[in-house]
């Protein structure tokens, strides 16, 4: 379906008659062009792309101020009293207390956070979805069971439930993804499943069904591709989350395992000497509160550009 939509708005010429130009646009189409004139959508994307080179070019970043990411310079970065320099010439951002480059280590550790939050994002989405609209389409004991099961992993408690597998596997990069993954995709799960519980009844489906597609096609065909646009939206919103969680286990010492540099490790190390070396708070809590702001205000411009009735909202941003 396709809406006609003007590109210009009819403008009264003293001289000469109305004149107006209308294109066919899709939805998505319109969407987009929504999401191009908002500004903190744009500016948004513009921070997550300059993480994401940060992150891909960490290995030039240590190249080009000559510290390896987990070189200790004790001479260089630590003061006689062993007390970790501040940001100088030699490091831009300062020194940890281990004499390391800060700078260089935020870099890597924008890495970790990206690739955790993306792969726990997509993981979730993929799991979400597919439970939604098994339970949403099918109905019955199907919709029955699989919601007890959304509801039963729901009201697991989040840290105990991590230090126990920590505890059994111990601490990794794929423990931390699984751990985010199986707290994440159940809120998906609940909005598919809502959004398929209002789509299944309609005509298009009823059509569908009396022509003899079988259940499978009608919810890949018919079905899913009427939910893209929050699936899109609840994704990019996921990051964000998956990338907090992330930062909290490092935190505590349950993610990522040193020496490997992550923010939440970085916080962690830093919450010890705060009082003596701001920087190794502020700059890795800047990192991750730019970061996860970019997301969600990212996710929030994506929900109101897919949403017509967010129209009048972006325009009040302007």
């Amino acid at each position: 379906m396709t809406l006609h939509v003007p590109d210009e708005m009819p403008t009264d010429d003293p001289g000469g008659p109305v004149a107006a130009t209308t294109t066919a646009r899709t939805p998505r189409q319109l969407a987009m062009a929504r999401l191009r004139r908002d500004r903190v959508a744009m500016i948004s994307v513009a921070v997550i792309v300059g993480f994401v080179l940060l992150a891909i070019f960490a290995p030039l970043v240590a190249h080009f101020t000559g510290h390896p990411v987990n070189e200790q310079y004790r001479q260089l970065g630590l003061t006689p009293e062993g007390l970790p320099r501040g940001p100088s010439h030699t490091f831009l951002l300062g020194a940890d207390q281990l004499g390391r480059d800060l700078l260089v280590r935020l870099a890597y550790g924008a890495r970790i956070s990206l690739l955790v939050g993306a792969a726990a994002a997509v993981a979730s989405v993929g799991l979400g979805s597919l439970v939604g609209l098994a339970a949403g389409y099918m109905g019955g004991w199907t919709d029955r069971i699989l919601s007890w099961l959304i509801d039963s992993t729901l009201s697991l408690p989040f840290l105990l439930f991590a230090v126990s597998l920590v505890s059994l596997t111990g601490p990794g990069l794929g423990v931390t993804i699984g751990v985010i993954v199986l707290f994440s995709w159940c809120p998906v799960a609940r909005v598919i499943r809502g959004q398929v519980l209002s789509l299944r009844e309609r005509e298009f489906v009823e059509a569908a069904r009396s022509l003899g597609a079988s259940r499978r096609r009608i919810m890949a065909v018919d079905i899913l591709p009427n939910v893209v646009a929050p699936i899109i939206v609840y994704g990019t919103l996921l990051v964000p989350q998956a990338i907090v969680f992330e930062a909290t286990l490092s935190f505590l010492g349950l993610g990522v395992p040193p020496p490997s540099a992550t923010w939440g490790t970085m916080l962690g190390d830093g919450a010890k000497l705060y009082r003596v070396a701001w920087w190794l708070v502020l700059f890795p809590s800047a990192a991750l509160l730019f970061l996860t702001l970019a997301f969600n205000l990212f996710g929030d411009s994506l929900r109101d550009a897919f949403d017509p009735r967010g129209l009048t909202r972006l325009r009040r941003r302007k």
